[in-house]
């Protein structure tokens, strides 16, 4: 009973504030004669999740009315295509940051109208990496749900026992994957220092690659079929081929399960991993730090969600004006607060630069938001299963990982890689991401 009595103070607490602070903005708009119903297509939250939130847009907007429900992710990207193409489905769905050109091939998008919130309102509210994901040709076509991507889980207890120090280069990284390495008396490795390269076992493998690439001077993702792009191959696939380097295997457990289950030192993963491993193994000490890096040049690999808006919406502005509440500031806390209930603790890491120091000292969260600033992304983003850029692209590398693992020339296998990632570019009419402010 105490518990539900200071739920309900909470609740109200944040709509009184909510109401104090937002409605007199909403209040010298022009009223919207009638009742408008927004339906809301997410893809992680359950109902319970999301209606507090709408039941504080409620009280801003009498008159609008949201529905949320939770989509399956099986087929979701061609599913809203599909459906908004037609004039139907959501007025409200979440696109990753990765799909914009696909959606704007088909003209699945609605622009932000600059009444909602200006272009120059946009860039300072959000870090660099959603103007590369979510703006084309100077509009604004989604808003960020959370800044995410790789960085590096460690196990303290593993790192202390061998004296070893968080890396912050590769060359560190190295050095210290071997060090915690323990092998047996038959060569099997017990505990292993770093999970890193196959395909098979090591979870957001096609992620470290984009990081590898991108970190690395010469690179090119769009046409790897050079003697760098060679090199981060090399590397990659080093972990398991070099006697010297071998912190990992083909024949263990897939990374996710080895580092929960205290077996793995250095692990790489977004922060959606941080409630599965805390709920799984709540005594596992482990930290979570920034990846590392190559060069000066400060770069790290995104994967996050954002909210889009449907042309063929009824309530273009409606909608946008609710995308808009989902990431104020008390919107973003208020909802890390109900995340972290059913997340061991934990929230989303804010999509916003002005509330980037309330988790930057976070050993846990900080990472990902002191991240913010430097992310960068391709189409290699694992788990969006989008049947389409990802997918296709990540399937191209795969085949170019297996190759140097089986010992062929990495540089011979990126040319067959290259004319492929050619291929998909233009099936999607993708304009080359090289152009990107962030580079």
């Amino acid at each position: 009973m105490r518990k539900l009595i200071i739920l309900v103070l909470a609740l109200s607490t944040f709509l009184g504030f909510l109401y104090w602070k937002f409605a007199p903005d909403f209040n010298q708009k022009p009223v919207v004669e009638g009742p408008i119903t927004l339906t809301v297509w997410g893809l992680f939250e359950d109902d319970a999740a999301m209606a507090p939130l709408i039941q504080a847009y409620k009280k801003l907007k009498p008159n609008v009315t949201v529905n949320y429900v939770k989509q399956s992710p099986l087929n979701y990207r061609s599913r809203v295509q599909t459906q908004v193409t037609s004039g139907q489905g959501a007025d409200i769905f979440m696109i990753h940051d990765s799909w914009l050109q696909m959606f704007l091939k088909v003209n699945a998008l609605s622009e932000l109208p600059t009444s909602v919130l200006s272009n120059t309102e946009y860039e300072q509210i959000f870090y660099p990496v959603a103007k590369r994901s979510f703006m084309r040709e100077n509009k604004v076509y989604a808003f960020p749900r959370e800044v995410d991507g790789l960085a590096l889980y460690y196990n303290e207890d593993i790192l202390k026992a061998a004296g070893v120090t968080v890396p912050v280069t590769w060359s560190d990284f190295v050095t210290a994957a071997g060090k915690v390495t323990v092998t047996g008396s038959d060569g099997s490795i017990q505990t292993a220092g770093a999970a890193l390269g196959t395909t098979t076992n090591v979870d957001y493998w096609s992620d470290i690659i984009g990081l590898l690439f991108l970190e690395q001077p010469g690179a090119n993702l769009e046409r790897p079929d050079n003697e760098k792009s060679a090199e981060v191959l090399k590397f990659y696939t080093s972990f398991i081929t070099d006697p010297r380097k071998k912190v990992w295997d083909v024949n263990l457990d897939s990374s996710t399960q080895a580092f929960l289950s205290g077996r793995l030192a250095f692990y790489f993963a977004p922060s959606t991993k941080i409630a599965e491993i805390k709920k799984i193994n709540p005594n596992l000490n482990f930290k979570i730090a920034p990846v590392p890096q190559l060069t000066s040049k400060r770069v790290s690999y995104a994967n996050f969600w954002g909210y889009a808006v449907s042309p063929t919406s009824k309530n273009q502005k409606a909608a946008w004006e609710f995308v808009k509440f989902l990431t104020l500031p008390d919107s973003q806390r208020f909802f890390y607060q109900e995340k972290a209930k059913v997340n061991e603790g934990y929230g989303l890491p804010y999509s916003r630069v002005d509330l980037q120091s309330q988790l930057a000292d976070d050993p846990i969260m900080g990472a990902f938001v002191n991240q913010g600033p430097y992310y960068d992304w391709w189409y290699l983003s694992s788990g969006t299963q989008d049947q389409g850029m990802n997918d296709q692209i990540i399937k191209l590398y795969q085949e170019a990982v297996n190759a140097t693992l089986l010992g062929q020339d990495p540089q011979a296998a990126l040319q067959i890689t290259a004319r492929g990632v050619q291929q998909v570019l233009n099936d999607f009419k993708i304009s080359p991401p090289s152009a990107s402010p962030l580079r």
